[in-house]
């Protein structure tokens, strides 16, 4: 017989704060080396590695071997979502320097979730796409390609069927929607690809250029602050 979740599993290991910087900083989909994890936790190698192989244990990580190295990251999109899902009921960290200041108003901005793009950006983008009539059926659990929607994501590169069901990430900074699954996946890959968007130096966090920031106001309607 099965009892009911328990919960007090999870918690004690995001209660170590070593365990839950190493974890943020996989959630956005990356594959680390043990000593990248070690330096990011701030803890020595020896001990990161007793956590990292409870993370393991507990399934929330998957390990990888590549000649002498062992590269950690995440088991899939279900760990990000928990992680996101804890992230929007916990308080928000004390920034306690400029840096941290930057940093965290980077990854508020825009950032990986996991593998589609979330943050202000994320959801921005996503009330574009619903205004714009490319996506309907807007209920907080997920949206429908259009018609008229498989057309201008062919535009920007992006494949997706008319009809298609688009999955919806609660966004953890905005607390509203911003798209996920293969669509959301695509469309990330595309901004990268055609250089709207960059990939922040040691952070999840992603950079618009001037390109993009042209491109996401005339071509879908979206409109950030400077």
């Amino acid at each position: 017989m099965v009892g009911d979740t328990d919960l007090a599993a999870i918690g004690s290991l995001l209660a170590e704060p070593a365990r839950a910087k190493v974890l943020l900083a996989l959630a956005d989909g990356r594959a680390l080396a043990a000593g990248v994890l070690a330096s990011e936790a701030g803890i020595a190698p020896s001990t990161a590695s007793h956590h990292l192989a409870r993370l393991v244990d507990a399934g929330l990580l998957s390990v990888s071997t590549r000649g002498r190295h062992r590269y950690f990251a995440l088991a899939g999109p279900r760990v990000a979502e928990q992680l996101e899902a804890v992230a929007r009921v916990a308080p928000a960290q004390p920034v306690t320097s400029m840096r941290q200041g930057t940093r965290a108003h980077a990854v508020r901005l825009a950032r990986r979730c996991y593998d589609h793009l979330a943050g202000r950006l994320g959801v921005a983008v996503t009330g574009a796409l619903c205004e714009r009539g490319v996506l309907a059926g807007r209920n907080g659990a997920r949206f429908t390609v259009t018609e008229r929607g498989t057309a201008t994501l062919a535009e920007l590169g992006v494949r997706a069927e008319a009809g298609q069901i688009v999955r919806a990430c609660l966004d953890w900074t905005e607390q509203r929607e911003h798209i996920a699954g293969p669509v959301g996946k695509d469309l990330l890959a595309r901004l990268l690809e055609l250089g709207w968007l960059v990939d922040a130096p040691a952070t999840r966090a992603l950079r618009i250029t001037d390109l993009g920031r042209a491109n996401l106001r005339d071509r879908l309607g979206v409109e950030l602050p400077a």
